[in-house]
């Protein structure tokens, strides 16, 4: 976890907070945040490009500073948005959704990239009207229904073509994104014609290129790769007259969850300026996990101890449907006790309520605990509460953010009369 969780004075604490006080004000499960951890995220991100750009001999005068768009699939909360949006960040987005809750947090839409495979005709004309900086196509059929889209507005889109460089980053095959066998963005050897087709619109207009090639990537190699048959595509168009403003290489950058070792964002820094050299495009990057990852936890209590012939099991109040990452990926989050007890570990699998037998957040845990104490289910920032569900009719968690000693609930926990407030009885 960030820095900002620590163990002071017998208990976990977010900043100045004892985590216990976040129970007793909010309840559990609670998704809790820190707002210090996410701006020294995102501010690392932000000067390990200035500096390693500012080394970068022959550099144009007057090239643009990079573009950090947050990935904001990752967590959604407005407070989050907003409080990136105030230090000059832009978004990507996938949906409608994710446009207006960036709108809504104070983004600017002018710095707001769109991804996804399937825009709808509306989101397309929602994202138009709002004057979005770039459309990233993923497919020829797309850019043809954003060309009458626009025709039938009136508008010129600015597009960028997702290019699929077929590079392998070691990661999980579920959030590996960027091989010929992935749904995303068009193929290598496919991408020359897109962009002639593109040149052919009217209603089009070309400003960049992007890739993305998946998720919590431990290795600096597989973006260097990337970014290398990227480039010969810039130049192939250059060639062409084809001339870009942009060069995108998403996000994806991984943080520790246990033992991995993801590289710094100095080292991936300068690998990625030194492939990119002097050229005159403005860098954009797309990162999530790697802003918002390690500044939040999941914050549970133990209901039961239930001991088993096989298996113990620590019986918690979250669940699947509150951090789906463990079921989804079989992904490991350490768990902690919020007040550490002394005496023997006994071995726990971690589990919630949910009726799954896939429903659980740990496995194979020594822990000393008892019925009643507070758990922290750690590096739960990213795709914890924008994954949950209200599978078996379960409220959705609150979320609190940390500022120092104070505390801000920035989403309330849903109510049960909430969950079927929408649904009406046969006549």
């Amino acid at each position: 976890m960030d820095a900002m969780f620590n163990l002071r004075g017998g208990a976990l604490r977010v900043e100045d907070v004892p985590l216990q006080a976040v129970a007793e004000r909010f309840g559990t499960p609670t998704y809790v945040y820190s707002r210090a951890a996410l701006t020294g995220a995102y501010r690392a991100f932000e000067s390990a490009f200035a500096d390693a750009l500012g080394q970068v001999p022959s550099r144009p005068a007057g090239a643009p500073a990079p573009l950090v768009c947050y990935a904001v699939k990752a967590n959604p909360n407005l407070a989050i948005l907003n409080l990136f949006a105030r230090m000059g960040s832009g978004f990507d987005i996938v949906s409608a959704g994710e446009l207006a809750r960036v709108v809504a947090a104070g983004g600017d839409p002018s710095r707001v990239v769109f991804s996804g495979v399937g825009k709808s005709a509306e989101e397309l004309k929602l994202a138009l009207e709002a004057g979005i900086l770039c459309f990233n196509i993923e497919s020829i059929p797309e850019l043809h229904r954003l060309e009458r889209v626009a025709g039938e507005l009136g508008k010129v889109a600015p597009v960028s073509i997702r290019v699929n460089p077929d590079v392998n980053p070691n990661t999980h095959p579920y959030i590996t994104t960027g091989l010929n066998e992935n749904k995303f963005g068009v193929n290598h050897a496919d991408a020359l014609g897109l962009y002639r087709a593109a040149r052919g619109c009217r209603h089009l207009r070309i400003t960049g290129i992007d890739c993305h090639i998946g998720s919590q990537i431990t290795e600096i190699a597989p973006y260097a790769d990337a970014l290398e048959r990227i480039l010969e595509l810039v130049d192939l168009l250059a060639a062409e007259g084809i001339v870009l403003e942009h060069v995108d290489l998403g996000g994806g950058l991984g943080i520790r969850y246990s033992d991995e070792c993801p590289p710094s964002v100095d080292d991936y820094a300068a690998t990625i300026t030194r492939v990119f050299g002097n050229r005159p495009q403005r860098l954009v990057f797309e990162p999530g996990r790697l802003m918002v990852g390690n500044a939040g936890l999941l914050l549970t209590r133990v209901e039961y101890l239930k001991p088993g012939p096989v298996k113990n099991f620590a019986i918690v109040d979250a669940a699947m449907n509150d951090l789906m990452r463990p079921a989804l990926y079989e992904a490991y989050h350490e768990v902690l006790p919020v007040v550490p007890r002394t005496g023997d570990a006994q071995w726990y699998d971690v589990v919630g309520p949910v009726c799954e037998s896939g429903d659980w957040l740990a496995r194979n845990r020594a822990l000393v605990i008892a019925e009643g104490d507070l758990l922290a289910i750690a590096s739960a920032g990213a795709y914890g509460m924008s994954m949950s569900s209200n599978y078996n009719t379960r409220p959705r968690a609150a979320e609190v953010m940390i500022d120092g000693a104070d505390m801000h609930e920035v989403r309330a926990r849903e109510r049960i009369e909430q969950l079927f407030e929408g649904e009406s009885l046969l006549p």
